[in-house]
């Protein structure tokens, strides 16, 4: 597949067949590939909680908001939810107190795993909406890991698509069929010179 190929594949899913699971060998190889990606001074501070059974996955879906933006929709619907969570962690004992100058290694690992999964025809959606702190007392997390991203995982089973964006306008949308629209900013105006 062609990489550009990929990238286009790997869209934001909200919606999954939840007949097919994801086993913890398979997030153990999208783990494996965010494991070899390049990090700050190499120091390594993520770690990576995975989840592919209905009793966990049930605890971690209500934590999690989904598509701000479509008000409306309560997402994922009811018998269209992810079958797998990995929960990226920023670990205190390895990279100190303050986790904010390693959210650029979050970044490139949540990337690297959206496009692994992609590839092996894994649909996902990164969600920054949820609290940290409930999160880590559901799961019983130790103290010194903080939940600082959830990638939700499944096969996708919603129609998306990419349109160009009109008047600046590049928030997403659905039709009344429930197609999920997503604006892109053509490439001239993304070029600075």
């Amino acid at each position: 597949m062609i990489f550009k190929d990929l990238v286009i594949k790997n869209r934001s899913f909200r919606g999954f067949d939840e007949s097919v699971k994801i086993s913890r060998k398979q997030l153990e190889e999208l783990v494996d590939c965010a494991r070899l990606t390049p990090a700050a001074q190499n120091i390594q501070p993520l770690k990576y909680y995975l989840s592919c059974d209905e009793q966990t996955n049930s605890i971690i879906q209500p934590i999690t908001r989904w598509a701000g933006a479509l008000p409306n929709h309560k997402l994922p619907y009811e018998g269209h939810r992810p079958t797998a969570f990995i929960v990226i962690c920023f670990d205190k004992t390895v990279g100190g107190e303050d986790a904010s100058r390693f959210m650029k290694d979050v970044g490139i690992c949540a990337q690297t795993i959206m496009l692994a999964a992609a590839s092996m025809d894994i649909n996902g959606c990164m969600i920054g909406a949820f609290s940290a702190d409930k999160l880590s007392e559901a799961l019983a997390l130790p103290a010194h890991l903080q939940p600082v991203l959830i990638l939700a995982l499944g096969k996708g089973d919603e129609d998306i698509r990419i349109v160009e964006a009109k008047d600046g306008k590049t928030t997403y949308y659905r039709d009344e069929s429930d197609v999920h629209y997503v604006p892109k900013r053509s490439l001239a105006e993304e070029l600075i010179n």
